[in-house]
């Protein structure tokens, strides 16, 4: 099947950091949305797809988002301005909660590469098989599974200390104590109060996960290599910040699309630093 994917760049949105076990498969790649396995293929300005209805590829990969306007409301300044150029087709995807919040918690102090290999370690242990072809795609372990683990189960996965605090999560999701479904009805300073409440949550973690599963655009993580573009570009003369004017700057100066400004700071930052400061973790 096939669908019209104007201002679409696939293989820059799945290599952009927002999720991490999406696999190449010849022109493709291979993947989960909601549950089912997917093939997915660009040509030109169109997807090739298999695996999904379009309505759940199309809206998985936020087809509807007025990306033109979206990147002409962006700040007219020289980094912004290269890094809409560089990620021009990047869109922010809509994501399982669960899913986003599990894969975030894994990522503190680690490469994209490593977060990868912990997502599909932990899919091929505890998640459930899906065929496409013949192909198989791992989902990622639910809550409840998770729950069921041991914190030594999970650190085999390589999570460390991370695991700890994703088992806890997911127990107190697993028994109630909290409904990620349920927060979407929160506005954005109660839902990242709420999320910051979860054990491994802090606020970069918590505004990945208002951004990429609950499209709250406005959301701006602040890891290594944002804060370095924000320092370098914007405040060149400046050595010291209090706590927080980083984050308050963005908000104010990036508004409500400031999810997207991030993501392109942070994708051209990661992919055109020396190597030197490329190997180093977000």
């Amino acid at each position: 099947m096939y669908m019209a994917a104007p201002d679409f760049d696939l293989a820059l949105t799945l290599n952009s950091g927002q999720t991490f076990h999406w696999e190449s498969l010849g022109k493709g790649f291979t993947g989960v949305i909601d549950w089912r396995a997917v093939y997915v293929e660009q040509q030109g300005e169109a997807l090739k797809f298999r695996g999904a209805p379009g309505k759940i590829v199309a809206r998985y990969f936020s087809l509807d988002h007025p990306l033109a306007e979206i990147c002409a409301s962006l700040p007219n300044d020289p980094a912004m301005q290269m890094a809409c150029e560089y990620c021009r087709g990047l869109r922010i995807m809509r994501q399982p909660r669960w899913e986003c919040l599990a894969t975030f918690i894994t990522s503190s102090m680690k490469q994209v590469a490593h977060i990868r290999q912990i997502s599909q370690t932990l899919r091929r242990r505890f998640g459930a098989a899906r065929s496409l072809g013949e192909t198989t795609v791992y989902l990622y372990p639910t809550a409840r599974c998770i729950a069921d683990l041991s914190e030594r189960e999970l650190r085999e996965c390589a999570l460390g200390y991370r695991a700890r605090n994703l088992l806890a999560t997911a127990q107190l999701i697993s028994r109630g104590g909290i409904d990620l479904e349920q927060l979407a009805k929160l506005p954005d300073d109660e839902l990242r109060a709420q999320l910051c409440a979860l054990p491994g949550v802090g606020a970069k973690v918590a505004n990945c996960v208002m951004l990429f599963a609950y499209e709250r655009l406005r959301a701006f993580p602040i890891d290594v290599w944002v804060e370095r573009v924000l320092r370098e570009k914007y405040f060149p003369r400046r050595r010291k910040f209090r706590p927080g004017e980083l984050q308050k700057f963005s908000a104010k100066y990036f508004g409500e699309h400031g999810g997207y400004a991030q993501q392109y700071l942070f994708h051209h930052a990661r992919k055109t630093a020396p190597r030197r400061l490329s190997a180093r973790k977000s």
